[in-house]
């Protein structure tokens, strides 16, 4: 009896349709499924609120000792957004690896046997993991917002959420977080590499923009702007001087590295791996 009901469903010889939605879902289920997902999402989300907390009691705490000209300095946002500067580095790593792990592993192999198209499969990585990422930073992002204001409204130093360009920078940072998913998957798509990707991605966002100021300030000033996380953060910021990006350009800039890297992505996937 149970071998005809199971007959009656699903008949030998019958395929299963491969389609985009069922790519996804089988991502979804494989990202799920990873310890390491677990650990670098929150992670990622503790550093994007628990710093800037931790933060903005230190500054509470010491406001009265600070200089006049550190006062002046000051800037509310600053204090709310440093998490995101911090967990950007433990979605970098996991979007490495949604994908190199599956090279390392050998894995790959019975992912592209089921998908023979081959970019199914990286636009269902790439969804699935820039959605998960910001469904929880911005929330985080959010919650730490308002709660270092909170904080910070002992001392009257806060700012609103409702001041001018406040709301677009903390928004901002979520987007930012997401692109830098996609951005670090597709690295790990190019590379096939779990430590070469990760190199990578270190390098583009956290070495390169210092080393930039060994160059004239006349260069750095002209090519620094340009950056890929240069010009990703320009969406934080609520004030701007003569050689930044205006916020949407430095984002959109931005998108349109990430862009580049997985249509580089897909085209050596279709290649490499037909």
């Amino acid at each position: 009896m149970t071998a005809t009901a199971v007959g009656s469903t699903t008949p030998l010889g019958e395929k299963i349709r491969v389609t985009q939605p069922r790519v996804v879902l089988s991502e979804w289920t494989k990202l799920r499924s990873l310890r390491s997902t677990r650990w670098s999402l929150l992670a990622a989300t503790v550093l994007t609120i628990g710093l800037p907390i931790l933060g903005a009691a230190v500054i509470s705490s010491h406001w009265a000792q600070r200089s006049a000209a550190d006062k002046a300095s000051f800037h509310p946002l600053d204090v709310a957004l440093i998490g995101s500067q911090v967990a950007q580095l433990a979605i970098g790593v996991l979007g490495v690896l949604v994908i190199s792990g599956e090279y390392s592993t050998g894995m790959i192999r019975a992912t592209l046997s089921a998908v023979p198209k081959r970019l199914p499969v990286l636009w269902a990585k790439a969804a699935v993991y820039a959605t998960v990422c910001f469904l929880l930073m911005l929330p985080a992002t959010l919650i730490a917002f308002f709660a270092s204001q909170a904080i910070l409204s002992g001392h009257h130093i806060q700012i609103a959420f409702s001041h001018a360009h406040v709301a677009r920078a903390v928004v901002g940072a979520a987007l930012y977080l997401t692109v830098i998913a996609v951005f670090s998957l597709s690295l790990g798509a190019i590379l096939r590499n779990t430590a070469g990707g990760i190199a990578t991605f270190a390098a583009i966002l956290f070495v390169i923009p210092p080393l930039m100021n060994v160059l004239p300030t006349s260069w750095n000033d002209a090519a620094s702007p340009y950056l890929p996380s240069n010009a990703g953060r320009a969406i934080l910021a609520i004030t701007r001087d003569s050689s930044s990006l205006a916020p949407w350009t430095g984002f959109g800039l931005f998108c349109g590295y990430t862009a580049v890297a997985l249509l580089l992505a897909a085209v050596l996937l279709r290649r490499r791996d037909a």
